[in-house]
Parts: C-alpha cells; structure tokens; sequence
C-alpha cells in the first residue's frame, strides 16, 4: 500500500506513469551503487522527464520561428479590417487569416497543442517530487515500522491531526485511519519535528530516531543540505544557496529563451507587456518561494532550469541551422497529403491570399441575408396594408373581415 496519491483527472495518471520512474531510479541507484539519496533521484528524474519532453519543445520553437515569418503578414490584415465591426468584413479577415496559415502549413493552434500536452507533464512532475512516498516504495517502507506503533497507540489519531494540521494535511480532507494519510504527515517532517513527535509518542522514541535517521541518510543533499528542510528555517546553511540558486537558473533560462520580435507599437501591446512581467517575476518568484518550501522542491526547479538552459543553447543552434523555406516546404508536403486524401486542392507556398474566392461566398451569404430580410419585409407591408394574391388564404381571410365590417355598419 502506498501513500495518497494524486486523484486529479489526467494529471494524477501522468503522475503514476513518473512515478513508476523515479521508483525505477531509486531502485537502481540503491542495487548498483547502494545509493539511497532522494535529491540526487529528484535531479535525474527531472533530466530524463524534460529529456523525453525535447520533441514537443522543438515543435513548439518551430512554430515559433514560423509566427515570427507570418505575424507581418496577419497585422496586415487586422490593419486592413480595422475599426470594421461589420459581420462581411469579420468573415473576410478570419479567411484571410486562415489563409496565411494555410500557406505556411501550420495552424493557429499550431503551438498550443505543445503546450497542452506539457502542462499535464509539468504538474505531475510536481506531484511526485513533492511526495515521493506515495510513488517510491523504498522511502515509503521506511516509515512502516514508525506507522504500524503510532497507530497501535491510544488516542493517536487526535495527536496526528493536531500534527497534520501545521503539514497543511487537514483531517477534513485525509482519513486518519489510513496509513497513507499518516506517511504523508510524517514525509513532511523537518528536523525539529521528529522531536515533537517522539515527546508525543515517548514508548516509540528508539523507532522515531531510527527513522528520523534513515530519511535524514536519504534526504541529505551535498552533506549539508536536508531536502525536507525550507532554507528560511537555517538561514546560516548552505541551503540558502538552493533559492538563490533557483531564481538565478531560472533568470537564465528566460534569457536563453527565443524572445518574440517586439512591434513597433509595443508600449501599447497588453500581451507583450504581460510577457516582459511574467520575466522578471518568474525568477523573483522562484526564488521567494524556495525560501520557503521544502529544499527538494527548490532542488527540483533548479535542476529543472539548469537543464532547459542546456536543452535550450543545444536547439537554439539546431534551429539557426534550419531553413525557414525548407521548414515551410516539409509543412506543406505534410498539409498536401492530407488535402490530397480528402480531395482537397493543393496549396502553394508562393500563393497569395485570394481575397476574391474569399468575398465571393460572403457576398452570396450576404445577398441571401438581403433577399430573406426583403421578403419579410414584403410580407409585413402585405399584412399592414391588407394586400394579398388572389385566391390565398390571406384574401379569403380580408373578404371574411369585409364582410364583418359591413354586417356590423
């Protein structure tokens, strides 16, 4: 049995498929080299997730370079509609706009759909690194001699929610009868913890220090680093080299990272403002955040960062290397095949935007629109003015009202 999982649609089956992994490091690292060390799982679980992770960024960054080719193309035509709120003219510029996308052989989702598959990914890393026991079975057998005496004793579930409380593990949330939730509270113990815990359980103080020691072997880090410890807690440690570390690795990643061409307008673009904030805060962040929180999870974005950064030098050259006609070729021969199973035209690179094959069907959709409204307006006059065709149900209904009026007179 292990400790909680996470239950969340998609990410907590991410989550179990990473799991299976660091549990398949820990595991090799112990029998190879009798190597028990967490923080040393967490940094090469993170290269080889973002390892297996580097195809999805390249598409990401080829889109990208091909965003950068179109967007002249595409302010074009919002200069061109501009201020024209007209449904004809919205029509015209979302086709114009497709068009574009067409001839590059991409799309306007081209570079989310990288992203959406990341996310789930990225998240589910989270969870594992932040509780290792519920997927290493080797750390969550080292509490199960602490787990089976504490629950044998009177009235401990009291004492381990009083606990759990301060580990942000709320009894309104997590069964206490359950092992899992206990293994949970205890993973998250600091060094001073565990003596609380043994003057709350005083008849398990040799099973709470050998324990307390166990972890302490396989949360050490560099000899002077406790990866269950936040750095704010010994400020004096070479912990505290772990957010300044993070903010600085992620500062670098940013900055390594192809930057989009800024327009000529970009004081009064929202969006690339958002994106010079989110720069700067991001490793600002990163480093507040791993003042406080567990070292292992600050030891995991740093190791995180320090790998985009050589991930990103590496494609930054393959992708200097790539020519963009060449790149727009492969796109189009991909987008032809397709088009030729479905009967489709093909699509040529030199192409230009037809704008008459565009306005033709929106014209006819609006001169269709203007007929509809035309004769709805005939009809209305027909019924206000009392004029109908001969022999419709419309004259024999004037002759009945006729005939009303004159009996009445």
């Amino acid at each position: 049995m292990l400790a909680t999982q996470s239950s969340t649609p998609i990410i907590g089956e991410v989550a179990r498929v990473l799991g299976w992994l660091m549990n398949a490091i820990f595991a090799f690292l112990s029998s190879a080299f009798n190597i028990e060390n967490i923080g040393l799982c967490i940094i090469l679980f993170t290269f080889i997730v973002y390892t297996l992770m580097i195809p999805l960024t390249i598409k990401q960054q080829k889109f990208s370079k091909l965003s950068a080719k179109m967007n002249p193309e595409i302010q074009a035509i919002q200069k061109k509609y501009k201020g024209k709120q007209d449904q004809q003219s919205m029509m015209a510029m979302n086709e114009e706009t497709k068009a574009v996308y067409r001839k590059y052989g991409t799309s306007p989702t081209g570079g989310c759909l990288q992203l959406i598959i990341q996310m789930p990914i990225l998240f589910a890393l989270y969870q594992v690194i932040n509780n290792i026991p519920a997927y290493v079975i080797s750390v969550k057998n080292t509490y199960d001699a602490l787990v089976t005496g504490i629950m044998s004793t009177s009235g401990y579930q009291a004492i381990m929610e009083e606990i759990g409380k301060g580990k942000n593990v709320n009894p309104d949330k997590f069964d206490y009868l359950k092992v899992e939730t206990i293994i949970d509270v205890l993973y998250k113990f600091n060094s001073s913890d565990w003596a609380n815990l043994a003057d709350k359980f005083p008849n398990l103080s040799t099973v709470i220090e050998q324990t307390a020691d166990k972890m302490s072997h396989m949360n050490s880090f560099l000899g002077g680093i406790n990866i269950s410890d936040a750095p704010i807690t010994n400020l004096l440690s070479v912990a505290i080299l772990i957010p300044i570390l993070s903010g600085l690795t992620q500062w670098l990643n940013v900055k390594l990272m192809p930057q989009p061409q800024t327009p000529s307008n970009a004081e009064e673009n929202p969006m690339a403002n958002s994106m010079k904030t989110m720069n700067v805060m991001m490793p600002v962040m990163s480093a507040v955040m791993s003042f406080t929180l567990p070292s292992g999870l600050g030891l995991y974005w740093i190791a995180g960062s320090v790998f985009r950064c050589i991930q990103q030098l590496v494609i930054n050259k393959y992708m200097d290397s790539i020519d963009l006609d060449d790149l727009i070729k492969k796109n189009l021969d991909k987008v032809n095949k397709k088009r030729e199973r479905q009967g489709l035209p093909q699509i040529s690179a030199s192409a230009k935007t037809n704008v008459r094959s565009i306005e033709t069907p929106i014209k006819n959709v609006a001169k269709s629109q203007d007929n509809k409204q035309s004769k709805a307006n005939e009809t209305s006059q027909s019924v206000s003015t009392g004029k109908a065709k001969p022999g419709s149900i419309r004259e024999k209904a004037n002759m009945v009202k006729q005939f009303n009026e004159k009996n009445t007179k």
